[in-house]
C-alpha cells in the first residue's frame, strides 16, 4: 500500500504524537515545545490540502485499522466533507495557535499545547471516524482536553462556567450512550455504513425503540451544536474563556453539526422506517429560535466576548434552517455557510481579544473608554469581522445568507425563514454598530497614557489573516460553492458511502 493510501491516519497520528513531544520537552526548553506544536499545525495543514486534493476526485475512501475490514474494525472514511472539515480545522488551528504564541497566552500555564493538540486530535478523529462508537469516543477526547483548555488561564468565572460545561457534557455523552446501546441491541453494528442498511430490516415492533434512539443521538448532536434549548452552556463558557481558545472553540459547536450531517442520511435516511429524518419535524423550529436569540444576544451584549459567543449560536441556527430540508441544495448552502461562520466567529473572538489587551482595565466592554494603540487597525478588523458576522457584502457572508435563503424559498415554511434570517441580521448589524460606535469613536474623558495598553503590531496578524481567509472565500465562491453542491450530493447518496466502506478486503 502506497504512502497516500496511508495519508487519512495523518490527522489523527499527527496530534497524538505531537502532544506528549511538547509535554516532555515544554517544561526544560519552552520554546522548543512551542516549536513541536506550531510544526504539528503546519503538517496538519498539508496533510489537510493533500487529503481534500484526494477527495475532490469524489471517490469516498475507507483506511481500515489494523487490517480488519468494516464492520468488524475500527474504519476512518475520507470524502468531500470530511476533507473540508480537515482543512477548516488545520487552518483554524494553526491561526488560534500563532495568536496564543504571540500574545503569550499559551504562557499561563504548562499544559496549553499538549491540551491544544489533544484537542485537535479529537477534531480530525470525529471528523474522520466511521463508527458510532468511535464518533463518542473521539467526542470525549475532545472534552476532556477542551475542559484544561477552557480554564486554561484560571479565575472564578472560568471555573463556575467550567463545571457548568462538565456537567452539561457529562449528560450529553451519557445520553449518547444510552442511544449506541439502543441501536447496537437493534442492528448488531455500530458502523454507520452497516447500520444504514441494517435500519430496513428492523422488524415493526422495534420501529418505537429505533425512533426513540435517533432522536436521543441527534439531542446529543444539538446539545453539542448548541442549538435552542439546549445552547445555555455555550454564551458563559466562550465568553470567559482565553480568547484564542474561544476561537478554536468556535469550530466545536460545527462538530455536532458535523455529526448531523453524516449520521442523519446514512442511518436515517429514506430507509429506516419511522426513524426516517427522525430529527426533521423539530429542527426548523430550533434552528429558527437559535438564530433569532442568537444575534439577539449579539444586540444586547456588554462584551465584545459575548458577542462573538451569541454570533455562534446565531450562525449555527441559521446554517441549522438550510440543513432542516435535507435537500441537495440546502445542504451545500449549509457547508458553504459553515465555513464562513466558523472563520467569522474566530475572527470576532482574536478582535474582541486585541481590543482587551490594549484597553487594559476596561476590556472588551461595549463601553467608551481612552483612545489605545492601533486604534485605526483594530477598528477596521472589528468592522470586517462584524461586517462577516452579520452577513454584509462584500464578504463571504452575504454570500452564504444568500445561498441559504435561495435554497430554502419555495419550501414548507420558508417566510418564516426568510423573516427570521433578515430579521436578525438587522439586530446583528444594530448592535455590532453600537459597539464599535463605543469602542473606537467615543472616550471617556481620561487621558490618553491612563490604562494605555502598547503592544504590538504582532497581535494583529492571526484576526487579520481570518479576515483575508474570508476574502479568499468571497473571491472564490464558485469553485467554493460548486465542491459544497458536490459533497452535500455526495452525503445524500448512503448507497455509495457504505459501498466504499463495506467494499470486501
Amino acid at each position: 500500500m502506497s504512502i497516500a493510501a496511508h495519508l487519512v491516519i495523518a490527522p489523527i497520528a499527527i496530534p497524538a504524537l505531537a502532544a506528549p513531544v511538547a509535554l516532555l520537552v515544554m517544561r526544560r526548553k519552552r520554546r522548543l515545545g512551542v516549536a513541536v506544536s506550531l510544526t504539528a499545525c503546519v503538517a496538519m495543514l498539508v496533510t489537510a490540502l493533500a487529503l481534500l486534493a484526494q477527495a475532490g476526485g469524489g471517490a469516498v475512501r475507507s483506511y481500515a485499522m489494523g487490517g480488519w475490514p468494516a464492520p468488524f474494525g475500527i474504519v476512518l472514511v475520507i470524502d468531500r466533507l470530511s476533507g473540508i472539515m480537515l482543512l477548516l480545522a488545520a487552518t483554524l488551528s494553526l491561526i488560534t495557535m500563532v495568536h496564543a504564541v504571540v500574545t503569550r497566552t499559551d504562557r499561563k500555564g504548562w499544559h496549553f499545547h499538549p491540551l491544544f493538540q489533544f484537542q485537535l486530535l479529537g477534531l480530525n478523529g470525529a471528523f474522520l471516524t466511521g463508527d458510532l462508537f468511535n464518533l463518542f469516543v473521539f467526542f470525549e477526547v475532545l472534552l476532556i482536553a477542551s475542559y484544561g483548555l477552557m480554564l486554561h488561564g484560571q479565575g472564578p468565572a472560568r471555573l463556575k462556567a467550567g463545571v457548568q460545561y462538565v456537567i452539561v457534557n457529562i449528560v450529553g455523552s451519557s445520553l449518547f450512550l444510552v442511544a449506541l446501546g439502543l441501536l447496537y441491541a437493534l442492528t448488531g453494528t455500530l458502523n454507520m455504513a452497516d447500520m444504514g442498511a441494517r435500519v430496513a430490516a428492523i422488524p415493526a415492533g422495534d420501529q418505537g425503540l429505533l425512533r426513540i434512539a435517533a432522536l436521543l443521538l441527534t439531542s446529543v448532536f444539538a446539545l453539542k451544536a448548541a442549538l435552542v434549548p439546549l445552547h445555555l452552556w455555550l454564551p458563559r463558557t466562550y465568553a470567559v474563556t482565553t480568547p484564542a481558545v474561544a476561537a478554536l472553540f468556535a469550530l466545536m459547536t460545527k462538530v455536532g453539526v458535523y455529526a448531523l450531517l453524516r449520521v442523519v442520511p446514512q442511518v436515517f435516511g429514506a430507509d429506516a422506517g419511522a426513524a426516517a429524518w427522525a430529527p426533521a419535524p423539530w429542527l426548523l423550529p430550533a434552528a429558527l429560535l437559535s438564530t433569532a436569540l442568537g444575534f439577539a444576544g449579539v444586540f444586547v451584549a456588554r462584551r465584545l466576548s459575548e458577542q462573538a459567543a451569541y454570533a455562534v449560536i446565531g450562525s449555527t441556527g441559521t446554517l441549522m434552517i438550510a440543513i432542516a430540508a435535507w435537500r441537495p441544495e440546502t445542504l451545500g448552502a449549509a457547508i458553504y455557510y459553515m465555513i464562513h461562520s466558523t472563520l467569522a466567529g474566530a475572527a470576532l473572538f482574536l478582535v474582541a481579544d486585541v481590543v482587551a489587551r490594549r484597553r487594559a482595565g476596561h476590556g472588551d466592554a461595549t463601553a467608551p473608554g481612552p483612545a489605545f494603540a492601533g486604534r485605526q487597525a483594530t477598528a477596521l478588523l472589528f468592522m470586517a469581522a462584524a461586517i462577516a458576522v452579520a452577513g454584509l457584502p462584500p464578504l463571504s457572508g452575504f454570500i452564504g445568507k444568500l445561498l441559504v435563503l435561495r435554497s430554502v424559498a419555495g419550501l414548507t415554511g420558508w417566510g418564516w425563514s426568510w423573516a427570521v434570517i433578515l430579521g436578525a441580521t438587522l439586530l446583528g448589524v444594530i448592535g455590532f454598530a453600537r459597539a464599535g460606535s463605543a469602542i473606537f469613536w467615543k472616550d471617556d474623558g481620561e487621558s490618553v497614557a491612563h490604562g494605555h495598553a502598547r503592544t504590538a503590531n504582532a497581535d494583529l496578524a492571526a484576526p487579520l489573516a481570518a479576515i483575508l481567509l474570508l476574502v479568499a472565500l468571497a473571491a472564490g465562491a464558485g469553485p467554493a460553492t460548486r465542491f459544497a453542491g458536490q459533497a452535500a450530493a455526495q452525503l445524500l447518496d448512503p448507497a455509495a458511502n457504505a459501498a466504499a466502506v463495506m467494499e470486501p478486503r
